[in-house]
């Protein structure tokens, strides 16, 4: 039998406990084969379980990420909540890490209880909305773009967005990833954006906060609203609280994370 150790960390919920986007996080030696780590990430069945290994050096890791589907090319929750778990729990001297991706070379730093990724900035094109996808969402965008594997609908005001009720096996089989769907923030409401994001096709039907869509919605927006420093929700059931800021080629997102379990798997 192996014994590995496992931490739950609750990213971009500003620090309150039920908040942000629950993220598993285990360290390992070396990474086994892929079916073990898509097995555990399917057995803890959240939105991404992240293995990460030493890549040589101090602060220097190989990152990877799991849906309980499938394995994802880029993560934000899950890249926020290993480095708060090496930074906070393994490492605690470290004022940063980085990770060796799929994505590239990551990396988070930290400055008191706030991490900040640095993470590649997406650009976008402007597509036609397939009448699938808007018959799934049951709501038609203002605008539509593809940006990466995700498609970014726009929508004219929150109170669109919150109202999405998707159906998720529809989408699923009209959007091959992920679809955000996005709107100006509330005068009043602390927010410039908000964005909600649905990936049935990669098991994750909502995701409570979703990082690296901000890959492509800190560009859009900072374009939009002539600012490169923005605030940001995910106004998902959980709600999620980001900073972020458009540095051309490159997006820094911030955020802060919470411990909420840490236990072993035995396998």
């Amino acid at each position: 039998m192996q014994t590995l150790d496992i931490y739950e960390v609750e990213a971009f919920g500003a620090g309150l406990p039920f908040r942000g986007n629950p993220a598993a996080v285990v360290p390992l030696a070396a990474f086994p084969a892929d079916a073990a780590l898509q097995a555990i990430a399917a057995a803890n069945n959240l939105a991404e379980t992240a293995f990460f290994t030493p890549a040589g050096g101090e602060g220097h890791f190989g990152l990877r990420w799991f849906t309980p589907a499938l394995e994802v090319p880029l993560c934000g929750h899950a890249t926020l909540a290993s480095a708060f778990v090496i930074m906070t729990i393994l490492q605690p001297h470290l004022p940063a890490v980085t990770f060796d991706s799929h994505a590239g070379l990551l990396a988070v730093t930290r400055a008191g209880d706030v991490l900040t990724l640095d993470f590649p900035a997406l650009g976008r094109t402007a597509v036609a909305t397939a009448p699938a996808v808007v018959a799934a969402l049951g709501a038609q965008p203002a605008e539509a773009y593809r940006s990466g594997q995700f498609l970014l609908l726009v929508f004219d005001t929150a109170a669109e967005v919150a109202a999405l009720a998707p159906d998720f096996k529809a989408l699923a089989k009209a959007a091959d990833f992920g679809v955000i769907a996005t709107a100006p923030g509330d005068a009043g409401s602390g927010a410039d954006f908000v964005s909600r994001f649905f990936a049935p096709a990669a098991g994750i039907d909502e995701d409570p906060v979703t990082g690296s869509a901000h890959c492509s919605l800190t560009p859009y927006w900072a374009e939009r609203l002539g600012r490169k420093r923005l605030e940001a929700r995910q106004i998902s059931a959980r709600g999620g609280f980001l900073t972020v800021e458009d540095r051309g080629s490159r997006v820094t997102i911030s955020g802060r994370c919470r411990l909420y379990l840490e236990g072993r798997i035995h396998i």
